[in-house]
């Protein structure tokens, strides 16, 4: 829990007295708090749903609308290229990351806890907004509400996830994030598949439905403790311990509290943790931890097929219902991996996962690409056989990124920043993503039109670039305490030389 990459070994000579129990305080906290991974997830998978369906398309898009039914049954690249639809989607990722700053000073100054309130408020009003939207304005205000809402609770709650958790479990409990995002994406398909058939108003069912994660988050922030790290930020000291005692189930503490005091004093004594984050002793977390992983997360592509699957599948002339069951599919593989990652992250590590499923990944999207250059094209209407293939290939896809860059690009930055600079950090992480979010999300449509296959041969690129950014920049941090990863630093082949005489 104590976080921070001290200059002084004290801290790693107590992280040994760490005591703790598997508590039901604790299982409790965290769970509750993971729940707003769902805000994030259900959006993902409602929206590219919701821009599939007739009724949403004719009442907003009508020229989308009837350049779809003159290609019902072909194969279009070009089918749903609009930038207002796209806007639709991408307006909510613009706003969170512009909003994630603003959560950065609410969780520094007023908790954890207090950022996810706003969080589930924001994206429960803008819920009510989209689901009774009569025309684009009030569509696109609703999505900047939302996007309010991720951008503070992506920003509180890996923080609050990892703060709670000891060390020896961090990487399993911070990934309940990423599987409430994954059972999210999973229900929102399940409801989409279902409120397609409830013609002229089943688009607004499932927009307003957003609400029931927002007020689960809001009603389960209200009953959830502050973290001990916080509490101690504002100089609440015995509440700050009683929390600590109750969540590790052990009033023997004194080795953590201690350090966690540290960690607090000595972020207390970084005036600007922005300007701190930019220093030469903290250049690999920033390269690594605050710009590459979180960039590199949306360009995998995944993004893109999670956004726009159901689009993608009509495109392939699949029709609407076999659309969103192929959704529901590739949602599914996501929950799967999710728990494969879980089981296995502290276990085999993170640099496995990621280099392992990155081959996987360039495969993938070879496959794809090389299947719709010989099958795909206007006028062209995909055999049965090459439907199939191309659902198993984006299947097999989403379960290599599943238990690789979706669950390690939220839980790896996490574990890489010292306390003095980790709000700092973590509002970094959540701008870089969500603007690659917002971009992917903005120009895929408009790409897959003019590059057509090609698309899917520059995600194969970029992945193999990820790929070697992270066999020749991260250091395994697979059950090292926080307070000691910056050690890791200092013994890298590469990075020694960085930061080697900083202060």
């Amino acid at each position: 829990m104590a976080g921070g990459a001290f200059e002084d070994t004290e801290a790693a000579k107590r992280a040994h007295l760490y005591e703790h129990k598997i508590t039901g305080y604790f299982i409790f906290s965290c769970i509750v708090a993971a729940s707003g991974g769902a805000l994030f997830g259900y959006d993902l998978g409602v929206s590219g749903g919701v821009t599939s369906m007739d009724d949403f398309l004719k009442r907003f898009f009508p020229k989308v609308y009837r350049r779809k039914q003159e290609h019902l049954k072909e194969t279009d690249y070009c089918k749903y290229d609009n930038q207002i639809l796209t806007l639709f989607t991408s307006s909510l990722y613009f706003a969170g990351l512009i909003s994630t700053f603003a959560a950065s000073h609410v969780t520094r100054k007023k908790g954890r806890r207090a950022s996810i309130l706003v969080g589930s408020i924001s994206f429960f009003l803008g819920a009510v907004l989209n689901a009774s939207a009569m025309n684009i304005a009030m569509l696109i205000i609703g999505r900047i509400l939302l996007g309010v809402g991720i951008g503070f609770g992506n920003q509180a709650v890996p923080l609050y996830l990892s703060e709670m958790s000891p060390a020896k479990i961090r990487g399993a409990v911070n990934q309940l994030f990423q599987l409430s995002t994954c059972l999210g994406i999973l229900v929102a398909n399940f409801i989409n598949y279902e409120t397609d058939k409830l013609h002229t108003w089943g688009w607004r069912l499932s927009l307003g439905l957003a609400v029931v994660p927002a007020t689960i988050m809001f009603l389960g922030g209200l009953a959830l403790p502050e973290t001990p790290n916080s509490l101690v930020e504002q100089g609440k000291f015995d509440e700050a311990r009683k929390i600590l005692e109750k969540v590790r189930g052990t009033s023997n503490v004194d080795a953590e509290f201690a350090d966690l005091v540290d960690a607090s004093k000595a972020a207390q004594a970084i005036k600007h943790p922005f300007r701190n984050l930019l220093e030469r002793k903290n250049r690999p977390q920033l390269i690594i931890g605050a710009l590459g992983i979180p960039a590199f997360q949306q360009l995998t592509g995944m993004n893109s097929i999670l956004f726009y699957a159901p689009v993608i599948f009509q495109s392939l002339g699949f029709g609407s219902n076999a659309s969103l069951y192929s959704s529901l599919i590739t949602s599914g593989a996501l929950v799967l991996a999710s728990l494969i990652s879980m089981a296995f992250v502290d276990r085999w590590g993170r640099r496995k996962f990621f280099l392992e499923a990155g081959f996987e990944m360039i495969c993938y999207m070879v496959a794809l690409a090389i299947t719709l250059a010989l099958e795909f094209g206007e006028g062209k209407t995909l055999s049965k056989g090459t439907s199939y293939f191309l659902v198993i290939i984006i299947f097999l896809f989403v379960l290599a990124y599943g238990r690789s860059w979706g669950p390690l690009g939220w839980l790896v930055p996490s574990e890489l920043f010292p306390l003095e600079t980790r709000s700092a950090g973590q509002s970094m992480v959540v701008c870089v993503n969500l603007f690659f979010t917002a971009l992917i999300a903005q120009c895929f449509l408009v790409s897959l039109c003019h590059l057509r296959y090609g698309i899917f041969l520059v995600f194969a690129g970029l992945i193999f670039i990820m790929s070697c950014f992270i066999y020749f920049l991260l250091p395994e941090t697979k059950q090292v305490p926080i307070e000691e990863v910056s050690y890791l630093w200092a013994k890298h082949p590469i990075w020694k030389h960085v930061v080697r005489g900083s202060t």
